[in-house]
């Protein structure tokens, strides 16, 4: 995970979760979970501040957090507190088990990535599947070259073809660019099924 976008979310962790849940919910997204996902241990990757870890359990999916951010998992088990949160960070995700979830949800993380990473990322957050297993994965859509916002979070420009290559031998379910209705940000949406 990109170090500056670490530290922005340790650093304003509260004010960042507060906005997050003052968004319109991503009810376009939870519409794609309770289609493709079937109910398992469920990973959300990048959890934030865990809106959508209690979304996950509250709709019948055995979810747990894991984020890089130390910052974030504190507002997440403060607003959250019967819920699991743990620290993992991409690519690597150390920690996390393989092979053993049902569902793995990674919403708009992997653009804070060096674009360099994100392949071996991708074949990470597979990894975490058993088989069967279905991975919802998105990411921020950054046209040209990478940049980084007022607090410093990068957004990776990245070709999406290295994120379909790394999902070899998977099968492709849902792949779209569309605009989020939570944040209005232009978003890539992945959908994949391990065999």
């Amino acid at each position: 995970m990109d170090s500056q976008t670490l530290h922005a979310y340790d650093s304003n962790a509260a004010s960042f979760a507060d906005d997050w849940l003052a968004q319109p919910a991503p009810d376009d997204m939870y519409a794609l979970l309770s289609e493709h996902f079937a109910p398992g241990p469920t990973a959300d990757i990048g959890c934030g501040a865990g809106r959508d870890v209690a979304w996950l359990n509250a709709n019948g999916f055995d979810a747990a957090g894991y984020d890089g951010s130390a910052g974030l998992l504190e507002e997440a088990q403060r607003r959250y507190p019967t819920l699991t949160f743990e620290s993992a960070l991409l690519p690597a995700l150390d920690g996390v088990p393989t092979g053993q979830f049902q569902n793995v949800l990674c919403e708009t993380v992997i653009m804070h990535l060096d674009p360099g990473d994100v392949p071996a990322a991708t074949a990470r957050l597979l990894a975490l599947l058993r088989p069967g297993g279905t991975l919802y994965l998105s990411w921020r859509v950054t046209d040209d070259a990478s940049q980084r916002d007022k607090h410093q979070r990068l957004y990776a420009a990245f070709d999406a073809q290295s994120v379909l290559d790394a999902c070899a031998g998977h099968h492709v379910l849902f792949n779209k660019t569309e605009t989020s209705l939570s944040s209005g940000k232009t978003i890539q949406r992945l959908i994949v099924r391990k065999p």
